[in-house]
């Protein structure tokens, strides 16, 4: 019985036994169902794989040889990467807009450079380290051909790529800081207010740019410097600062500065815009371009030598409109000649004298060449043009000797146009700039200077003058106007020369000459004219009792009718004379009046009665005492006409004016 129980028992734990293993079967059958596509896919890699893992195939000793040289250039690769995932964590913060932070913006750009440095210093190592261990996989041949050629395909192409380390991140940092320097400029930059009268200008301006906008400037452009891209900065400089220059000497009206030399109508424009152009070019020279340049040289002292600065003013200068104020003086000597000119060519060269320091100062550089040559070049046709006409002087008033005199016997306008004219290069304003601009000249030429040589050569043009004058003197037909015009003449020499700088040149002696000669011809005048009508009233025969009086009648008759045509012809005759100056033409009326009306007075009251009763009365008492004063009181006054112009003759054998302020004549003396 226990037999068969313990039977029944093994056969119930076989059963079990059999199930059990049936349903690990069936459970693993599933399983390999499930894995077939995955071993196809195997199968399929098999031989990709295989190429792949082939270097693990090789020897042991081969392994070994090559694992040092792996791991060498592993490493440097590996820190390579690094520093890229570094440089990648940068972009949010420099793609951003600097303004909000400048300092902090610097300072992770400046992190950016110390990436890159490394980069461009370790990149190319790694490249040509990781080079070397193809090569000798290759030459071992210790791996697949296939991946040897797609690593050597890909290492050319890192050693090749025209793309920046960065992808653009530095250059696009640096755009950002160039924006922000020129917003910086543009905001803090404004035109400098013009005073209306540029001489009672202040000295000069202070730096329109404040102190922590300057700090700013100076950081970006150190790291603009430091990637070698100051030029642009300057360009931006220059544009932004030479713009604001010309804004504030657009309001002084420098249109003038344009106009060619045909556009010069006469010489009074020439004299009003020298005069304009030299203040000008003080104000902006002393005051803008000054204060320019110490803005330039605060901005970028830190970017490396002082030529930096020097050369960013010269450009700024140069596109402000310091060379158009260099070549308005060129168009001025490129004007006809004439002695206004001359004294303009003075003014001009007066003007760049005292300039001289300032000019040295701002733009003595190397990097003003253009304004140095442009100035000396002006100097040079200053001085050439200055000399060129005052030597000319001399011949220009012989020239004048051959042309007749003044018709109305007044003083000729060369005559008072160049003691006048003398009188003026002589002055303390233009003496010493003449001689200056003499001695410069004959220092060119290897000549010496001698002190005399200016006044020399103007008491030379004076006696020129004496010599016009005798000679025009002769050439009347009237002898009585010849003596007027020689009075008119001596006496404008005396009053007009007496306590002048080229009177106290002539000498007291010779202008007392002059006095003596138009007392003496003013006596002459009075005596061989008005002088004679007196004797013409003579009371011989004149006997009044009642026997003679018809006879005494007809001699008064016969006396004044000759007395009133003698003075009818000579003041219809000498009422287009003319004396030039009040005080000496009052004079001589007072003298003439003096020798004819108190002796018609007396005859008309004494024999008047005889002939006032007659029917033709009016015939002989044709004036009175009263209306002959008036009259003779009248004579000599200037009379609207023509005047004498001086002109140049060049080399043309051309006349052309000179006193363009005066009508012109047939005549140059009249």
């Amino acid at each position: 019985m226990e037999g068969g129980e313990r039977g029944i028992s093994s056969l119930v734990a076989a059963r079990r036994s059999l199930q059990a293993s049936l349903e690990k079967s069936r459970t693993l059958g599933a399983a390999l169902a499930r894995a077939g596509p995955r071993l196809d896919e195997i199968l399929q890699r098999l031989p990709s794989l295989e190429a792949a893992v082939r270097p693990i195939r090789a020897d042991r000793d081969a392994l070994a040889a090559v694992g040092g040289h792996i791991d060498r250039a592993v490493g440097p690769a590996a820190a390579v990467l690094k520093v890229f995932d570094a440089v990648h964590g940068l972009e949010r913060s420099l793609l951003s807009d600097p303004r909000a932070d400048l300092s902090g913006y610097l300072s992770v750009l400046k992190r950016l450079e110390e990436a890159l440095r490394f980069l461009s210093d370790n990149c190319g190592l790694a490249v040509q380290w990781l080079d070397d261990i193809v090569e000798y996989l290759d030459d071992h041949a210790l791996a697949d051909s296939r991946f040897i050629e797609a690593l050597k395909t890909s290492l050319a192409s890192l050693k090749l790529s025209p793309y920046p380390l960065d992808g653009g991140l530095l250059a696009a940092a640096l755009d950002k800081l160039e924006s922000e320097f020129r917003r910086l400029l543009a905001e803090h930059t404004v035109p400098l207010p013009m005073p209306s009268d540029t001489v009672d200008a202040p000295t000069i301006a202070p730096s329109p740019i404040p102190v922590p906008v300057i700090n700013k400037l100076r950081a970006i452009l150190l790291r603009i410097t430091a990637n070698g891209r100051l030029d642009r900065c300057i360009s931006i400089y220059v544009d932004v600062r030479g713009s604001n220059i010309r804004a504030s000497l657009g309001s002084l009206d420098l249109e003038y500065l344009e106009i060619t030399p045909a556009e010069f109508n006469d010489v009074q424009s020439i004299e009003g815009y020298v005069e304009k152009w030299s203040r000008h070019l003080e104000f902006a020279v002393k005051h803008l371009f000054e204060a320019e340049l110490k803005v330039c040289i605060e901005v970028f002292e830190r970017c490396g030598p002082r030529d930096v600065a020097l050369s960013c003013f010269a450009e700024i200068a140069a596109q402000a409109g310091i060379l158009a104020f260099l070549r308005f003086g060129k168009t001025v000597t490129e004007t006809r000649k004439d002695p206004i000119k001359l004294l303009k060519l003075l003014d001009i060269f007066a003007t760049l004298n005292r300039l001289r320091l300032d000019f040295n100062r701002l733009f003595g550089g190397k990097a003003c060449v253009e304004i140095q040559n442009q100035t000396r070049d002006l100097i040079k046709r200053l001085i050439d043009g200055a000399c060129e006409i005052f030597w000319e002087l001399l011949h220009q008033v012989e020239l004048q000797r051959q042309m007749p005199p003044p018709s109305q016997g007044s003083v000729p306008r060369l005559v008072s146009f160049v003691t006048d004219y003398c009188n003026k290069l002589l002055s303390e304003e233009y003496q010493p700039v003449l001689t200056q601009v003499l001695i410069i000249h004959r220092s060119w030429k290897q000549e010496k200077f001698r002190e005399r040589l200016l006044t020399d050569a103007i008491l030379e043009i004076f006696k020129a003058l004496e010599t016009n004058f005798e000679t025009w003197s002769k050439s009347y037909g009237d002898t009585i106007l010849s003596y007027l015009f020689a009075m008119n003449t001596h006496w404008h020499f005396y009053k007009n020369l007496k306590g002048t700088k080229l009177g106290k040149l002539i000498g007291e002696a010779k202008l007392k000459e002059h006095e003596q000669y138009k007392d003496y011809y003013a006596a002459i005048f009075l005596r061989e004219s008005w002088g004679k009508l007196p004797s013409l009233l003579s009371r011989e025969g004149l006997i009044l009792f009642s026997g003679g009086r018809g006879k005494a009648r007809d001699l008064v008759k016969q006396r004044l009718k000759a007395f009133n045509a003698s003075f009818d012809e000579m003041y219809q005759k000498q009422s287009n004379w003319v004396i030039s100056d009040k005080e000496l033409r009052e004079k001589i009326c007072q003298w003439i009046v003096q020798t004819i009306v108190p002796t018609y007075r007396s005859y008309m009251q004494n024999y008047g009665p005889l002939v006032e009763q007659d029917a033709s009365a009016s015939k002989y008492a044709k004036y009175t005492a009263q209306s002959l004063e008036k009259m003779l009181g009248s004579l000599f006054q200037h009379k609207p006409g023509r005047t004498m112009s001086l002109n140049i003759r060049h080399s043309n054998g051309k006349l052309n004016s000179v006193m363009t302020n005066l009508s012109r004549s047939a005549s140059t003396v009249s």
